[in-house]
C-alpha cells in the first residue's frame, strides 16, 4: 500500500479510530499488527510469508540465544538468524545479479555458450529495511545489549510496524519496542503535530519530488538526446527529487506514528548543507548509515585499527556494501565506492583548505560536497554503467544544451527546489512544523492554505511509487 494513495487515506483513519477505541495495550498491539500485515499484504499477499518467516526465525533464535550460556550454541542460533534472513534477501534481490555476471564471465572465457534464459523475480517491497531491522535485534540480544522480547505479538509488531515497514527509518529494538507498552490517549497537540508532519511529507512527495521526476525521467530515459547543462540540470533536480521523495516518506511515517503515540527516528538533517563528506553521512539516511557503522564498520575494527591499509579497507568495504544494499547493480556499487573515495580523499589527500567557521569558506565547502554528491547521483539514477558513462561524457558538451523543457514545468521545478532550500535554512534552528506552529494564527493558517492550494493545483497525482520502495 502506498502512502500517496486513496487506499491509505481511508486505511489510516480507520486504524487510528479503532486503535484509540481500544482500552488495553495488548488489544492495541494486536490491531496494529493486523493492520501492519494487511498494509504489507495489500502490495502482494504471498510475500507476507517472507515477513512472517523472518519474524518467526528471529523470535525463536533470540529466545534460544538468551536462554543459553553455551557460547557455541549462542553463535549457532545467531548464524541461523543471519543465514536465513540474508539468504532470503540474497535470493530475491541479488541472486540474478550474480547469476548474470558469472554467466557473462564464463561466456567471455568460452566456458559456456552465450545462451541464457531471461529470468526475473519481483523484489518484495521493504525487504532490505525489515531484514536489517530484525537482524540488528538478534545481534543486540546476542551482544546482551537488550533482553529478548517474549511477547510474540509485540515482537512481530516491532518487525512489521506499518508506518516504517517498507522504507524505514530502520528502528532499533531498544528504541521502538518499549514504546509499544505505552497507553496513549488522543492528544490534540500530538495529533496536530503528527498531521502537520504527514502533510509536509505529502507535500514533499506529491508536489516537489513527483514534479521534479518529470524532467529527471525525461533526460535519464533518453540519454543521447540531451547534453551539457541539460544533464546537469536533471541531475541537480534528481538530488532534490530523491531527497524529497525519501524525506517525504519518512515524515509521513513519523507523523502517522506520532498520531498513534510513537516516536520514530529522524532520518534526515539538511544533508545538502553538509560541509564535509563525513558530515553528509551523518545527515543523509541516518538510520542506515548508523546501522552500517554499528553492525559492520565497528566489528571490522572501525577507526581504531592501527593499520592505515585496514582502515582504508574498512571504509571502502562499508561504502561499497551500502551501495550494494541499495540495488543489485554495478551502478550502485560505483555510487557507494565514489562516496568511499570522497571520504578517504577528504581524510588523507585534500588539505584543509577552508576554515569551517568562515561564511565564504563554509559556502565553498558546501558547494564542493554538493557537486561531488551530484556527480555520484548520476550513477545512482542511471540504468547501467554504460548509460551513466555516456551521460557523463555528454554532460561536458555544453554547446549542444537545448533546454528543451516545458517552461512552466521548469519554473515550477526551480520554485519547488527554492522551497526545499528555504525550509532547510529554517531547520538549522528548528524543524519546519514546530517553526510554523509557533507563528501567529493568521500567518500560520495563511501558510497552510497556500501550501494546500499548491498541492491541489500543482501536485502530481499519478500515484508515483516512492523511490526507496525499490530497495
Amino acid at each position: 500500500m502506498l502512502f500517496n494513495s486513496l487506499h491509505f487515506i481511508i486505511f489510516f483513519p480507520v486504524v487510528a479510530f479503532i486503535f484509540f477505541s481500544l482500552k488495553k495495550v495488548k488489544s492495541r498491539q494486536i490491531i496494529l499488527l493486523i493492520a501492519s500485515w494487511y498494509f504489507y499484504a495489500a502490495w502482494k499477499p504471498e510475500y507476507i510469508i517472507l515477513l512472517l518467516v523472518s519474524t518467526g526465525v528471529d523470535y525463536f533464535a533470540s529466545l534460544k540465544i538468551a536462554s543459553s550460556e553455551d557460547e557455541r550454541k549462542r553463535r549457532t542460533f545467531l548464524l541461523l538468524s543471519i543465514i536465513i534472513n540474508f539468504g532470503i534477501l540474497f535470493g530475491f534481490k541479488y541472486f540474478y545479479f550474480f547469476d548474470k555476471n558469472i554467466h557473462r564471465l564464463l561466456v567471455h572465457y568460452n566456458l559456456i555458450s552465450n545462451i541464457q534464459e531471461k529470468r526475473t523475480l519481483l523484489l518484495p517491497v521493504g525487504i532490505s529495511f525489515y531484514t536489517f531491522q530484525t537482524v540488528s535485534y538478534t545481534i543486540d540480544v546476542f551482544k546482551r545489549r537488550i533482553k529478548p522480547e517474549k511477547n510474540f505479538v509485540k515482537f512481530a509488531l516491532f518487525v512489521s510496524f506499518f508506518p516504517q515497514l517498507v522504507a524505514g527509518p530502520i528502528e532499533r529494538a531498544g528504541h521502538l519496542l518499549p514504546q509499544f507498552e505505552k497507553f496513549t490517549k488522543p492528544d490534540y497537540k500530538r495529533i496536530s503535530h503528527g498531521l502537520k508532519l504527514m502533510f509536509w511529507g505529502f507535500f514533499q512527495k506529491i508536489v516537489i519530488a513527483d514534479t521534479l521526476s518529470l524532467i529527471v525521467d525525461e533526460v535519464y530515459k533518453n540519454s543521447g538526446n540531451y547534453y551539457g547543462a541539460d544533464i546537469w540540470l536533471a541531475t541537480f533536480f534528481f538530488a532534490f527529487q530523491i531527497y524529497c521523495d525519501f524525506s517525504g516518506y519518512t515524515d509521513i511515517a513519523r507523523g502517522a506514528a506520532k498520531i498513534l503515540g510513537y516516536n520514530l527516528r529522524i532520518n534526515f538533517k539538511r544533508p545538502y548543507f553538509s560541509k564535509s563528506f563525513s558530515e553528509f553521512w551523518h545527515r543523509w539516511h541516518i538510520s542506515l548509515s548508523t546501522w552500517f557503522r554499528d553492525y559492520v564498520y565497528i566489528p571490522l575494527g572501525g577507526s581504531k585499527t592501527k593499520s592505515k591499509a585496514r582502515f582504508i579497507f574498512n571504509i571502502m568495504f562499508v561504502f561499497v556494501l551500502s551501495g550494494f544494499w541499495h540495488g543489485a547493480g554495478w551502478t550502485f556499487i560505483i555510487w557507494g565506492a565514489l562516496h568511499g573515495i570522497y571520504y578517504l580523499s577528504e581524510k588523507f589527500i585534500i588539505p584543509k583548505m577552508f576554515d569551517k567557521k568562515g561564511l565564504i569558506n563554509g559556502l565553498l565547502r558546501i558547494t564542493l560536497v554538493f557537486v561531488a554528491v551530484n556527480f555520484a547521483w548520476i550513477f545512482f539514477r542511471s540504468q547501467s554503467v554504460r548509460i551513466a558513462s555516456a551521460l557523463i561524457t555528454d554532460s561536458f558538451l555544453f554547446s549542444k544544451s537545448s533546454f528543451n523543457f516545458n517552461h512552466f514545468l521548469l519554473a515550477k521545478s526551480f520554485f519547488f527546489t527554492g522551497i526545499v532550500f528555504t525550509v532547510s535554512l529554517i531547520e538549522q534552528k528548528k524543524d519546519i512544523v514546530s517553526y510554523i506552529s509557533e507563528k501567529p494564527l493568521a500567518l500560520r493558517w495563511s501558510v497552510y492554505y497556500l501550501a494546500g492550494l499548491i498541492m491541489i493545483f500543482l501536485g502530481n497525482y499519478g500515484i508515483e511509487e516512492f523511490i526507496y520502495f525499490r530497495f
